[in-house]
């Protein structure tokens, strides 16, 4: 079993001395292909360099490795350590997220059914205090409590994709010519 709390309290200091804001720490994969899966951004551009990629990267997995050397390490198996971005069809995983990204479409899942349900789809209408609205295809505004989120994400739109300008684009042209060869 995963502690996530421990992993928390590990990996967002590395994060934060970096000037980054952790999106999710996440575990999947089984057996078969353990992955711990970290997201980060910089706060000022939502966004993530492959540069700030590598570096979190190596400070994560020096962080980890010190503590196994202490006989500590927070993950009992081996594993494959993931870092990226949260991408355009971020998850949603702060209180934060839903203002930020309010007026864009989103997939909802509960814990548990409330009100006979348990996945919403619509525009995100934003958070208050601690309850989410979700305002689906009909207009009806859906009251959803946070802590009976499991996950919630962006959709990919139009409307997101004009929302979310890159960093840079400087070579991709020169990508796309050599790809053409």
């Amino acid at each position: 079993m995963v502690d996530f709390d421990a992993l928390n309290a590990i990996i967002a200091p590395e994060a934060e001395a970096m000037g980054l804001a952790l999106v999710r720490v996440a575990f999947f994969g089984g057996d078969s292909d353990p992955t711990l899966q970290v997201m980060a951004e910089r706060p000022e551009t939502r966004q993530l360099t492959i540069d700030d990629c590598a570096e979190l990267s190596r400070r994560i997995s020096d962080r980890l490795d010190a503590l196994e050397e202490a006989g500590k390490d927070p993950i009992d198996a081996a594993y494959r350590l993931e870092v990226s971005s949260p991408g355009i069809d971020r998850p949603l995983t702060r209180p934060a997220d839903f203002a930020d990204w309010a007026g864009h479409e989103a997939k909802v899942a509960l814990k548990e059914k409330l009100d006979g349900r348990q996945r919403f789809n619509g525009t995100l209408v934003g958070i208050d205090g601690d309850v989410v609205t979700i305002s689906d295809k009909e207009g009806v505004e859906h009251k959803l409590p946070f802590d009976a989120i499991d996950t919630a994400k962006l959709v990919l739109t139009d409307k997101l994709i004009a929302a979310t300008v890159p960093l840079s684009i400087e070579g991709a042209d020169e990508m796309e010519e050599e790809g053409q060869d």
